[in-house]
């Protein structure tokens, strides 16, 4: 290791700490840019573009409204109906 005199001046404890963070930091500049590069949906995104249509609903999955509850009764269904007067 040519570079193994580096820990005379510098303290192994705040050198390798400081290397980690900074590898860890290029790692996600790296990864972030390529996402932005390669998608062509991510400048819109970062613009404020339209937002996507919902996914498409998978085979077997139940729809989207059936885990709305269920309607109220209509008002006219929900009452009894009045009984005429007897004649």
């Amino acid at each position: 290791m040519n570079e193994g005199r580096i820990w005379l001046y510098v303290n192994p404890s705040i050198g390798l700490p400081l290397f980690f963070l900074v590898w860890v930091a290029g790692t996600a500049l790296m990864v972030h840019l390529a996402v932005l590069n390669n998608t062509t949906w991510y400048k819109e995104f970062l613009q404020g573009g339209a937002a996507v249509a919902a996914a498409p609903a998978v085979a077997g999955a139940p729809a989207a409204d059936a885990m709305a509850p269920a309607a109220e009764p209509a008002a006219a269904e929900a009452a009894p109906a009045e009984a005429a007067p007897a004649q």
